[in-house]
């Protein structure tokens, strides 16, 4: 059975892009976002959980979207029904069996996902490795001042909610995602510990967008799979993914989608802020932590 491959990291980290364009390399097959180690049976995705992130019903669309291509070879609103019907029969199993059995349907190939809702509970990480102890990990990471002003971005911001960034001061309540960006990377490290050093990497997905080319063949050779120019090219162009759009109106989500509204890869170099800049979604004109700055030049940034 081919190992899994999971990208690990905070939310707005170039996951979304990331993971297909690994995906579509002519060994592996990306998958939309399963949250399958949310949970511990199919059932759960149907309950309510709306203290979790992730909580609303999208949370089953990637499930919903994998099963109608990989059984159906389509995704249509009747290959989505019938995936509704596939996972009835299994909602009393074990979601790490119902992974299993995704991975030897799609065998040989390489599972290719990211679930950031995995990176917010060491419970969930241990759950993957438990499953698969062979499992490979990316641990992707971006500069903390522009994936912080991203997150803050995002729908208003719920994800800060979600994770109880807040900072109390002078008797005011401010939303800083900086606590996010440390606090899931701790969480990451912490599990990436009990990981075989073989079994992982860590990428910087500002290099990623201005080489493409050279961090794609660092995976390959990584992955021992083909590193040549055809699978180079393939893996350039996510937006060939069955999963790079809108699923069918019974299953839309599945991933980011903002992801899905422009999925076309293009190389650029991100802006790199020093690590000392007041930060823009503070008013006070107060910086990183030094927490924060320590994580972050640790991985590389200054």
């Amino acid at each position: 059975m081919a190992t899994p491959l999971f990208l690990l990291a905070p939310p707005r980290s170039y996951t979304s892009l990331i993971n297909a364009m690994v995906g579509q390399h002519p060994q592996a097959f990306g998958l939309p976002e399963l949250n399958l180690f949310n949970i511990k049976k199919i059932k759960d995705l149907w309950r309510p959980v709306s203290h979790e992130i992730g909580g609303d019903s999208n949370r089953r669309h990637g499930l919903l979207r994998t099963v109608a291509e990989v059984y159906a070879g389509e995704q249509t609103p009747a290959t989505i029904t019938m995936a509704l019907h596939w996972a009835a029969v299994r909602e009393d199993m074990p979601t790490e069996d119902v992974y299993h059995e995704l991975v030897d349907k799609i065998d040989p190939l390489i599972t290719v996902e990211k679930s950031p809702a995995y990176t917010i509970s060491m419970k969930r990480l241990t759950r993957i490795f438990e499953t698969f102890p062979d499992a490979r990990f990316i641990h992707l990471v971006r500069h903390p001042i522009p994936q912080s002003k991203s997150v803050k971005n995002l729908n208003d911001g719920i994800f800060a909610f979600f994770f109880n960034a807040f900072e109390f001061e002078d008797n005011r309540l401010i939303v800083d995602p900086q606590i996010i960006w440390h606090d899931i990377n701790i969480n990451i490290l912490n599990f990436l510990d009990m990981v075989p050093m073989d079994q992982q990497i860590r990428m910087r997905g500002e290099d990623f967008m201005e080489y493409p080319e050279e961090n794609l063949a660092v995976i390959c050779r990584w992955l021992k799979i083909r590193d040549d120019d055809e699978a180079i090219e393939l893996m350039l162009h996510p937006e060939q993914s069955p999963f790079a759009c809108f699923g069918p109106i019974n299953a839309l989500f599945g991933n980011d989608p903002n992801f899905l509204r422009g999925p076309v890869f293009r190389r650029h170099s991100p802006n790199v802020p020093t690590l000392d800049e007041p930060l823009p979604w503070r008013s006070d004109g107060k910086g990183l932590r030094s927490e924060v700055v320590e994580l972050a030049q640790e991985f590389g940034y200054m």
